[in-house]
């Protein structure tokens, strides 16, 4: 059975999940989450752009008007839900599906557009965050606070959501990266990797586009890649085109590379078997 999933080359926003996903404070031992942040007055907070799109924002904490936990927000212990910005979009994950749309700042105001969303059908809890955190962001949110660790929300019905900063590869490597394709053959194969003798290496090769967004014939072979792309996890038997982002990296281990490489988009997957 082959399964393909393609995607839009042209989407405006990209899902980085270059860090590893972290465990969120459960809701029902969420404090007021305006004990961990002292929200500077309305006309002494700045907020801009690049402030919101330097972090992933993963919700740590969310308390409706009477200070009581939104537990519906927090349907997987494992992945938080979790905002990123870029290029005027938002973009909402940790749900059953993907949330986007534009968004714009109004002083400490932060309005959005109204989201569109993909069609997945999940569990009933899944469900039920994608419609909770749908209805939390149809209508302005007061910023209250923002540094490089924390993002304080407030909404028209009181109720406050925190989230917890950690930053975006091109925050970390200090540049926008380098876009790349590359294929990754459903099974690793035996490598030395570093000091490791008996390592199992990805096999990838480029992929190119025409101008027209039209994927050209493979020019290469498949070649081991010594190292590992952050926030890809391989499956075996499964055949993937991504979308990557390339850093230089400032001060490579003795054994390490000079290039890190992030996923930005799997762009095509396919079911090949072993």
């Amino acid at each position: 059975v082959v399964v393909l999933r393609p995607a839009l080359l042209t989407l405006p926003l990209a899902l980085l999940t270059a860090c590893a996903p972290s465990t969120p404070t459960p809701a029902s031992q969420a404090v007021d989450s305006q004990t961990s942040v002292s929200p500077a007055e309305s006309t002494g907070l700045t907020v801009d752009a690049s402030q919101l799109g330097a972090n992933h924002w993963l919700l740590t904490s969310a308390t409706d008007a009477g200070n009581q936990p939104i537990d519906v927000l927090f349907p997987n212990e494992d992945v938080p839900l979790q905002l990123d910005f870029a290029e005027g979009r938002i973009h909402i994950s940790g749900g059953c599906n993907q949330h986007n749309g534009s968004y714009r700042l109004e002083q400490q105001t932060l309005v959005i557009d109204p989201l569109a969303a993909t069609e997945r059908a999940c569990e009933p809890a899944l469900m039920a965050a994608d419609q909770a955190i749908a209805a939390q962001f149809s209508k302005p949110l007061q910023v209250k606070a923002i540094d490089s660790g924390q993002l304080l929300l407030v909404s028209a019905d009181g109720a406050t959501l925190s989230w917890r900063g950690e930053p975006t590869a091109q925050t970390r490597f200090g540049g926008p990266g380098e876009t790349v394709f590359w294929e990754v053959a459903a099974q690793r194969k035996p490598c030395s990797h570093g000091v490791m003798a008996n390592a199992q290496c990805l096999q990838v090769r480029p992929v190119h586009y025409s101008a027209e967004g039209i994927k050209q014939p493979a020019s290469a072979d498949f070649s081991l890649f010594h190292g590992e792309i952050e926030g890809y996890q391989h499956q075996p038997g499964t055949r993937n085109i991504l979308r990557l982002k390339r850093y230089p990296v400032a001060n490579p281990p003795a054994d390490g590379s000079s290039l890190a490489y992030v996923l930005d988009l799997v762009v095509e997957s396919e079911n090949v078997g072993p």
